[in-house]
């Protein structure tokens, strides 16, 4: 398992990307190394057709959308936000190795479940004329998540933050693809909102679990690496009725009502 997500990482083949190999059965004693060293990549390969940029490029009103050129250009971005989760899953059962197996057979199928959003993103592009790799990639995940020092702050930022934030941004973004008459992509990003639902149940069972104690707003913000704050991690509206889904309870939730929405530094999608 540990070298299939080295490699997964790793690649600078694209279709390896996008459709990597079978992996081992994680049921079996035989597919884990459980050589206890912990082994941090500090960066993905990044296949040549995928030029990557530090700046993101400013999002447009929902009314650009009536265009296709701009809507293959929102789902590239939310694309390559699905790698970057898909990896970083992957990371986490290398950087982590002291946890316990079944929470690693967890990151195995969260990575799987985002490279099939991946494809169903790819999938609809190609329907709007766009191939992945036509557009410039930022690395904005990498550069956060890849520096959490421990499994208690990787599920606070990757599972809870990231991930809690697409409850809003994909209800959102599939209503604003529904206004334009996509369809197509409204109903992916619908998919993605339901599975994101199970990401942050689990981020938030594991949360309990690493930090011993219920979750509660106070205890997530302070396990977030610094500079990061719960405010960049909502979306608004706030989808109360998904988050309570994934076992957030009022509470939490009130508080992070309370908190005015950061300006995200690049468009988030459902990842």
């Amino acid at each position: 398992m540990e070298s299939w997500a080295l490699e997964f990482i790793t690649t600078t083949d694209l279709a390896a990307k996008i459709t990597p190999p079978a992996p081992p059965n994680p049921r079996l004693e035989s597919s884990w190394c459980d050589d206890g060293l912990a082994r941090r990549v500090a960066a993905p390969g990044r296949p040549a057709e995928l030029r990557t940029t530090v700046r993101g490029e400013r999002t447009k009103g929902a009314q650009a959308l009536q265009s296709a050129a701009e809507r293959a250009r929102m789902l590239h971005t939310f694309a390559h936000h699905e790698l970057q989760a898909a990896e970083l899953f992957a990371w986490a059962i290398l950087a982590y190795p002291q946890t316990p197996r079944v929470f690693k057979a967890g990151l195995l199928r969260l990575c799987l479940e985002e490279l099939t959003h991946l494809r169903h993103y790819l999938g609809h592009m190609r329907t709007l004329g766009v191939e992945f790799g036509a557009l410039p990639v930022r690395d904005w995940f990498w550069a956060r998540v890849a520096a959490c020092p421990d499994p208690l702050s990787f599920v606070a930022l990757q599972g809870l933050g990231l991930e809690g934030a697409n409850l809003e941004h994909s209800a959102r973004w599939a209503l604003r693809f529904k206004a334009v008459g996509d369809e197509a992509g409204a109903q992916i990003m619908e998919l993605v909102e339901r599975d994101e639902v199970g990401h942050v149940a689990f981020a938030r069972h594991w949360f309990e679990r690493f930090s011993g104690a219920s979750l509660d707003f106070e205890l997530w913000s302070r396990a977030l690496p610094p500079p990061l704050t719960p405010a960049l991690f909502r979306g608004e509206p706030l989808n109360r009725t998904a988050r309570a889904q994934a076992g957030l309870d009022a509470r939490f939730l009130d508080a992070l009502a309370a908190v005015a929405p950061a300006k995200a530094p690049s468009p988030r999608p459902a990842s």
